[in-house]
């Protein structure tokens, strides 16, 4: 195992004071964070390495027993196996690996939080801490041996996709699931209510039914991901509706009403001004699919314009629209009698 040179980590000098610190270190973490460099291992590893080295070294007394440390590290490499750390049994934080809090500074500026070992766990797998930081700085002992009890771990989240019909996300359902999770080999049946005005991608969020925790940690969640089945008349967009509503063309020229259908099985008149163009959209205002949890407000239903052709033309209204033609030709000429 070799030695760890936190300062070389972090870019400056062993004569460096706490400011100077604390500002390298936020450098760092801003240019190697996960969120920044996704998918980069190189940049992963080096993100972890920052906050390790920011871990001991942004605390007074535990860098005064790193210097320590680094000055007698040739005596403590050739300790014999079983021999207690340089600093005890319970290394410089007088704690176990498990109440390890790492600042980390995520959004730049002055601010930061502090992430638990299983939030850092989480981020980069089982052993976000290095051979050297286990040893020396989380619990003593040799490489490889712990004396703390196994931190209780959350189970992780499970997401599975359910499909609904979408007058079924419009007033909501309850509805039986059959979950096999990753971690087990039976399947599990779970029933859960829908609320109504899901959406497209929605999450519904079933508490505690996700993967089991680790040693006595709390199970995690459950969340299912709504997909909508394509409507022969509506589609849905966010909570917006969209259909295409046939007019007639007497109507849309000299201007009437129509019936225009709703989700809920009903409809509602819609008012058709004279000259309304094929195409032509009408909004209508919380007809669309009803606000989610009472956060938000319903949407709206769009009706387009479809301009219908008569089939068959009688006598008597086929003379009419050649008296139209002929008015249309001839705009400027009197009607005699």
């Amino acid at each position: 195992m070799e030695f760890k040179d936190y300062y070389k980590v972090l870019g400056i000098g062993k004569t460096s004071n706490a400011g100077e610190i604390k500002k390298a270190f936020r450098k760092l973490a801003r240019k190697y964070h996960p969120d920044v460099n996704p998918g980069n291992s190189t940049a992963e590893t080096r993100f972890k390495e920052v906050n390790e080295a920011n871990e001991v070294l942004g605390d007074p007394d535990t860098r005064r027993k790193y210097d320590q440390l680094g000055a007698n590290w040739k005596q403590y490499k050739n300790m014999p196996p079983g021999a207690s750390g340089p600093f005890g049994s319970a290394g410089p934080f007088g704690a176990g690996p498990g109440d390890i809090k790492w600042n980390v500074n995520v959004g730049g500026g002055s601010g930061g939080r502090t992430m638990s070992e299983d939030e850092v766990r989480k981020m980069f797998g089982e052993d976000p801490f290095s051979d050297f930081f286990q040893t020396f700085f989380a619990g003593g002992g040799r490489p490889g041996k712990r004396t703390s009890q196994p931190a209780k771990r959350r189970g992780h989240d499970v997401e599975h996709p359910i499909e609904l019909e979408l007058e079924q996300a419009y007033r909501g359902l309850t509805q039986r699931f059959s979950i096999r999770p990753a971690d087990k080999n039976r399947v599990r049946n779970v029933e859960v209510r829908i609320p109504s005005g899901v959406t497209e991608g929605s999450r519904v969020r079933v508490s505690g039914e996700g993967e089991a925790g680790q040693a006595g940690g709390s199970a995690g969640d459950l969340y299912l991901r709504v997909h909508l089945k394509p409507h022969q008349v509506f589609e849905c967009k966010g909570q917006h509706l969209y259909l295409t509503t046939a007019v007639p063309l007497t109507t849309a020229v000299l201007g009437g009403k129509v019936d225009v259908p709703t989700l809920d099985g009903g409809s509602v008149r819609l008012k058709i001004p004279a000259a309304t163009q094929p195409g032509q959209v009408f909004r209508l205002k919380g007809k669309g699919m009803p606000g989610l949890g009472q956060r938000t407000t319903a949407g709206a239903l769009y009706a387009s314009v479809r301009v219908t052709l008569p089939d068959h033309l009688s006598a008597e209204a086929r003379e009419h629209y050649e008296a139209l033609a002929e008015l249309e030709s001839n705009p400027g000429k009197a009607r005699t009698a």
